[in-house]
């Protein structure tokens, strides 16, 4: 096994593969290298995902595969001299050379018969959608999931991803807070549902910003998913797990409209969280007319409260919310205008975009109150 390729190719393979790394056991630490005709795979897992990452290389020899500790191998081709890397496998096969310029790096391998076997792309493919519409939905959903290391609840700490005909919804809540992003496919698809780890898809949508294709496609095979470009396929295994009636919780009739300029009411909204309690977060909201008072307060911070105009009278009411919940909402959004549709101090808030952006179509943000006793 003997390859040549440039220091850009092997740097993004060996950057994008370290993504799936795992450490739960000492072979999960290695990338996998395999040379097939002109291209060199990169695979990596931590048994819950894994990646495949397919670059060029020149003057290939021979056949064989190798496992590299990954952590070693990214250290040692950010470093690279030159912009031309040699890899030779030794005889023995217990250890491969590393030459770039006048340096050379004889690393030792990790066992290959130990690495385990990561899922083939399956033939069918599921569903294709514009790689830009996938990144927007994953961007939209991703944050509003319960991080693993916070619940013992699978569900809350995945996207539910949902195909229909023509379209992709994607769902995510921790419970107090709801994200739902709808898309067009390129292609139809075939109903179904597939639950997957949130933190996983943040690390795909990272990936996805830096590939070039224009589209995505998605397949199902095995208790996996699979989001395929030409050059990375990531793998991600579905939880088995049901996930909540959203739809249940998404407020339809919420009377009383907040219409606001988006960045207006997401500075105020930071300003406030200036002084929140840091057990709750709560900012105030008291609509009256034509305006929006914020208002927040702790014993050790102090107190805060800000005036906003709103672009249409409202009524009366307070009702307060995690102040950080909205903001993140509204940093994730493009549009110039939204609208937050409110009952009762008791009852969900749903905010929407309400001007015309393409980005946020299809886009809504479900939001519990707090109750301030």
């Amino acid at each position: 096994m003997e390859f040549t390729c440039t220091k850009s190719a092997i740097m993004f393979g060996v950057k994008t593969a370290n993504r799936a790394l795992g450490s739960t056991l000492p072979i999960l630490a290695g990338i996998k290298l395999e040379i097939q005709g002109s291209e060199l795979r990169l695979l990596a897992t931590d048994l819950e995902r894994a990646l495949i990452v397919t670059i060029p290389i020149e003057s290939s020899k021979g056949k064989g595969t190798c496992v590299i500790n990954g952590q070693l191998i990214s250290k040692i081709t950010g470093m690279l001299p030159d912009e031309e890397l040699k890899l030779r496998l030794d005889d023995a096969g217990d250890k491969v050379e590393i030459t770039s310029g006048e340096a050379t790096f004889e690393l030792l391998l990790l066992p290959a018969t130990d690495y385990p076997e990561i899922p083939a792309l399956p033939g069918d493919t599921l569903c294709v959608i514009q790689r830009e519409r996938l990144v927007r939905a994953l961007e939209r959903t991703t944050f509003a999931a319960m991080s693993a290391r916070e619940t013992s609840r699978l569900n809350l700490t995945g996207v539910d991803i949902l195909t229909r005909a023509e379209a992709i919804k994607m769902v995510a809540t921790n419970g107090y807070r709801l994200a739902l992003k709808e898309e067009r496919l390129e292609s139809g698809a075939p109903e179904g549902e597939y639950l997957i780890d949130a933190d996983a898809l943040k690390d795909l949508q990272s990936i996805l910003g830096s590939v070039e294709d224009e589209q995505v496609k998605l397949a199902h095979k095995g208790g996996h998913l699979f989001f395929a470009t030409s050059q990375v396929v990531f793998i991600a295994r579905v939880i088995q797990e049901e996930y909540p009636d959203f739809e249940r919780v998404i407020p339809r009739d919420n009377p009383v409209g907040l219409h606001m300029k988006r960045e207006v009411f997401l500075n105020a909204l930071q300003r406030a969280e200036i002084t929140t309690a840091a057990e709750s977060g709560a900012v105030v909201l008291e609509p009256r007319d034509s305006s929006l008072l914020l208002k927040s307060s702790s014993a050790e911070k102090g107190h805060t409260e800000e005036r906003i105009p709103l672009l249409k009278p409202a009524g009366s009411l307070t009702i307060s919310f995690r102040g950080e919940y909205l903001i993140e909402a509204l940093r994730r959004m493009s549009s110039s205008e939204v609208v937050l549709w409110l009952k009762d101090s008791e009852s969900a808030g749903l905010l929407e975009p309400t001007a015309d952006s393409e980005e946020d179509q299809g886009f809504l943000y479900v939001c519990m109150p707090i109750r301030m006793d």
